[in-house]
């Protein structure tokens, strides 16, 4: 009998120790992108394709994120050139979804706001970090990216000279919505 006290008292001890995992609600959680260049910007949704947010003390302490990027969709354009554009972002200048179909942010840390996690993006993973707000079941706040840490540098002024007015902004915005 106390030896399985003393089991169900160390089983207690290491989930709160590690956390509760709760898996994100897909269906509605949203991310929206904005990308700019010089002569304007488009805008777009991408979805979620899996995730979990890790909770100690009731307080955001890790997570996993699965964005699938084969679901690229340019909301400020219709017909041909939404395609066009659709097209570019999935192909290799872009986003190489093909190849690359997921893209991935694993929380490593967490204080206060500042979310601390690795991002991977084309298969390379670089060390981000973001101010988000969790708050009742949700994660939300504005993420910049810059595209070029991840390989991504077509029409980058960064790398191009000459590029005038066809030059697109290194960062791109992500305004995330996450619940779990």
């Amino acid at each position: 009998m106390m030896k399985s006290l003393l089991v169900a008292v160390l089983a207690i001890n290491l989930s709160v120790f590690a956390g509760v995992k709760n898996p994100i609600k897909l269906g509605k959680s949203t991310v929206t992108w904005i990308g700019k260049k010089v002569t304007g910007a488009h805008e777009g949704t991408i979805a979620l394709k899996a995730g979990d947010v890790i909770l100690e003390d009731g307080a955001l302490a890790g997570g996993t994120f699965v964005v699938d990027m084969t679901t690229i969709d340019v909301t400020d354009l219709e017909g041909e050139y939404k395609g066009k554009l659709e097209g570019h972002l999935k192909s290799d200048d872009f986003f190489g979804v093909a190849k690359f179909p997921e893209a991935t942010f694993v929380i490593t840390s967490v204080e206060g706001s500042i979310v601390k996690g690795d991002l991977t993006i084309k298969g390379h993973t670089e060390e981000q970090s973001f101010d988000l707000i969790t708050k009742d079941n949700t994660i939300s706040g504005k993420v910049m990216i810059d595209r070029t840490k991840f390989g991504i540098k077509y029409g980058s002024g960064s790398f191009f000279d000459n590029l005038k007015d066809k030059a697109i902004d290194d960062e791109f915005e992500l305004n995330v919505n996450i619940l779990f």
